[in-house]
């Protein structure tokens, strides 16, 4: 699953913000990943914590109040103890489906769909070795914020990986990525305006013409940090989809991130921006 192929082939693919979850289903779980593999996501993004004893979890750091009901980090626990954690629906109510192994989430997106894992700079050396011992280096996108410490790592722990690095102003960063030893495959933009450089036709266009691709988060995980200069799935649901995800595609961003895989997958290729 080459990821630039893959962009070539749909020209924009959906990436599905921790699966897809509701009802009963939560974030981060084998559940809301396969929900999101059903719903047509192209990429499924997860969030990655370690346990006490250093085995890796899917879980987004410092959200353990809202998806598991607790104050403590699973980073306090062993990992025979998180295990049988389990966690909870869209009502903040206990689920079934208990949290997961990376390792186990890997697994079960083999062949079904790319994989983007967050929070890779937290445990690079250990996430890194679990993608190659499962020979799925091109299966897997890894990201990093423009830091040198984080780009380091990215260098020493996983220069083999595809790599995207997470900018806000500094378009210059597209540059120095290109002459790291990286397997460096585009960027992911945070803007708030829309004459924000990251978010130019010009560096668009100049990442495009390096061979590059373009990442965009239509999600709204908190109103007050605006990621995409607020043409994000709110919008998209409800006012007009051309406001959110149509303008998204017309700019150039060849990722989406979205948490309405379906409804953004079906008016892409309604109005012709994605194959169908």
């Amino acid at each position: 699953m080459d990821i630039l192929q893959k962009v070539k082939e749909k020209r924009v693919l959906l990436v599905a913000h921790r699966g897809t979850c509701g009802g009963n289903i939560p974030c981060n779980s084998i559940q809301a990943f396969k929900a999101a593999v059903l719903a047509g996501a192209d990429m499924v993004e997860l969030d990655v914590e370690r346990s006490a004893d250093g085995e890796l979890f899917i879980q987004h750091p410092a959200m353990e109040p809202v998806h598991l009901r607790m104050q403590d980090s699973i980073r306090e626990y062993p990992a025979s103890v998180v295990e049988h954690f389990k966690l909870s629906n869209w009502d903040h109510l206990p689920t079934q489906y208990p949290i997961v192994r990376l390792e186990e989430a890997l697994t079960f997106l083999r062949g079904k769909s790319m994989i983007n894992i967050d929070k890779f700079w937290v445990n690079p050396q250990e996430i890194s070795a679990l993608i190659r011992k499962l020979g799925m280096e091109d299966q897997v996108l890894i990201k990093a914020a423009n830091e040198q410490e984080y780009l380091d790592a990215v260098e020493k722990y996983a220069p083999d990986i595809p790599f995207m690095v997470v900018v806000k102003e500094q378009t210059d960063v597209h540059e120095e990525m290109m002459r790291r030893n990286i397997r460096y495959v585009g960027v992911e933009a945070l803007f708030r305006t829309e004459d924000s450089p990251v978010a130019s036709k010009d560096f668009i266009d100049k990442v495009h013409a390096d061979g590059k691709i373009m990442w965009a988060n239509a999600i709204v995980y908190d109103y007050h940090k605006v990621l995409t200069a607020g043409h994000n799935d709110d919008i998209s649901i409800t006012e007009n989809p051309e406001l959110g995800w149509g303008w998204l595609a017309d700019r150039g961003f060849d990722l989406i991130q979205t948490d309405f895989i379906y409804q953004c997958r079906h008016f892409l290729e309604e109005t012709g921006r994605r194959e169908k």
